[in-house]
């Protein structure tokens, strides 16, 4: 059976942070859902590639999938305030689930409340918020730290996406 994945979307997502894993993915023969605050709504990415979401967070089932990505851009700004989602995101965290946050998507976590004790990478733009939500931020091209995957910006993307399907085959 395959592996499922869920994937979250708002306005002006950084296209290439969420196409790039989605096809990654989908190469490797992983399900892929898309899941915004509204089903069947379209989003425009930073650089205008549009993308659908096939489920609401509050039809959302955590225990159904095996892993969660957030892409960056400014959508992660629009994420964070939906209480469903940040649910979503602690339940994963809980059920030590992989999660992949890239470039801005560490604002998702730190408002999950995930990210006390763990060591992680993103945009310097938002390094204060992850360092003040718990983190140890450090400027690498990609870090692990137990069961999240993170990166900085769509030119480590290669990186990224290697050790985040290399933490979902173990």
């Amino acid at each position: 059976m395959a592996k499922k994945i869920l994937t979250v979307v708002d306005q002006d997502f950084e296209d290439l942070e969420f196409w790039y894993p989605i096809l990654r993915l989908r190469e490797e023969g992983y399900e892929i859902d898309v899941a915004s605050y509204e089903k069947d709504k379209e989003f425009t990415g930073k650089h205008g590639v549009p993308a659908k979401s096939d489920i609401a967070f509050s039809d959302v089932d955590p225990k159904a999938y095996d892993g969660l990505l957030v892409p960056g851009g400014w959508a992660p700004d629009k994420l964070r305030r939906y209480k469903e989602l940040l649910e979503i995101v602690k339940v994963m965290d809980d059920d030590n689930k992989v999660i992949g946050q890239i470039c801005h998507a560490g604002w998702v976590l730190a408002s999950a409340d995930i990210l006390k004790g763990k060591k992680v990478t993103s945009t310097p733009g938002i390094k204060d918020d992850v360092v003040n939500a718990g983190a140890s931020w450090t400027d690498e091209v990609v870090v692990v730290d137990r069961n999240l995957v993170s990166s900085r910006k769509p030119d480590d993307l290669p990186y990224y996406m290697a050790e985040y399907i290399k933490l979902l085959k173990k």
